[in-house]
């Protein structure tokens, strides 16, 4: 049997949000429509809005998107202050949009962004929980340096949405099939309204197009599954890089913290390429940092920041509800025969 080891790429679908969504499917009413049928399907949609902020405790505004690349377009490109200042490690979506924006370095060791935010009141752009190295960022701190300069905070809350509490943000994007969700629903929160420009059409006319309902039920019963599974998960990895350390391996970000679902490790002298080769080829699915750039063989971005050491031998292992210990032990008797 195969393994499967890339749950922050996206991870299997949860038996009560697939339920959900065949639910919506359904509820097969335009939600926008003034009808019976419709206004049925608008109830159901609102339904879904509030469960959704009340299982992060958003007390916000909640915009419905196909998933956080989207969510994090709309609020870079709609916001009603442009965007001034990104980290070096964001994800390859936000730097696309940020052009000639300032990218604030890293520290090489853990990965983590420092302080001398200059915002001049506008928009940051900082991930919550690192994709390729599961480094969590201190937003607390970046917060009260961007609001001091009378800026907002965006946060990238992909990969921590449904894991860890919702930072301290201005604005907040998750995407829903990486916490047990649909692919192709997630969602940007904000503060109020007037934080983004509207343009139109639905979602209060923040973003045009019919609305996912069931996806959008699907992922309020994702959240609402919980997180009670994130304790073991944090074991599992603890044995895990022991058991690579033990082997000679390098575990990158090691004294930064790091959420316990995604870790990225080195293994000295063999390419990353070769050991996903490998790997795949004896029956485990990992990556090489994130899955929307690993198909482009750039290196990374995020551990050239890092100026991590041997970057090209690094791969990333992220462990999901369905990881057991012996898929730990079965991966690190595989890490052991690449080496030999």
């Amino acid at each position: 049997m195969r393994i499967y080891l890339d749950h922050a790429a996206t991870t299997p679908i949860l038996p009560a949000a697939r339920d959900a969504m065949e639910h919506g499917f359904r509820l097969w009413a335009n939600p926008s429509s003034p009808h019976a049928e419709g206004r049925a399907a608008r109830a159901a949609l609102e339904d879904a809005r509030t469960r959704v902020k009340v299982a992060m405790g958003w007390e916000g505004e909640l915009v419905f998107t196909s998933g956080a690349s989207e969510a994090l377009a709309l609020a870079v490109s709609r916001c009603a202050k442009p965007l001034k200042g990104v980290s070096a490690v964001e994800h390859d979506s936000v730097l696309r949009l940020s052009g000639d924006v300032r990218r604030h370095d890293v520290d090489p060791v853990t990965g983590l962004v420092g302080s001398g935010w200059d915002t001049a009141g506008g928009l940051v752009a900082v991930q919550h929980a690192n994709n390729e190295t599961g480094v969590i960022q201190p937003l607390t701190r970046v917060a009260a340096d961007v609001r001091a300069q009378g800026g907002w905070l965006l946060a990238d809350c992909a990969q921590s949405a449904g894991k860890l509490d919702l930072p301290d943000a201005d604005l907040i994007a998750i995407s829903a099939h990486k916490f047990g969700g649909p692919i192709g629903i997630g969602a940007l929160l904000l503060r109020d309204w007037a934080m983004l420009q509207p343009t139109g059409g639905q979602e209060r006319g923040y973003r045009p197009g019919t609305e996912n309902l069931p996806g959008a039920l699907a992922m309020a019963a994702a959240l609402e599954a919980g997180r009670a599974w994130l304790g073991e998960v944090a074991e599992l990895r603890a044995r895990l890089e022991r058991g690579i350390e033990a082997a000679g391996g390098v575990v990158v970000a090691r004294a930064a913290p790091r959420i316990p679902t995604i870790g990225a490790y080195r293994m000295p002298g063999k390419s990353a390429n070769a050991q996903l080769i490998r790997f795949d080829a004896i029956g485990f699915a990992v990556s090489a940092g994130s899955a929307c750039s690993s198909g482009s063989l750039k290196p990374s971005h995020v551990l050239a920041a890092m100026r991590q050491e041997g970057a090209g031998e690094v791969i990333r292992v992220s462990i999901g509800r369905e990881t057991t210990e012996t898929d730990i032990e079965r991966f690190l008797a595989a890490w052991q025969e690449i080496v030999a």
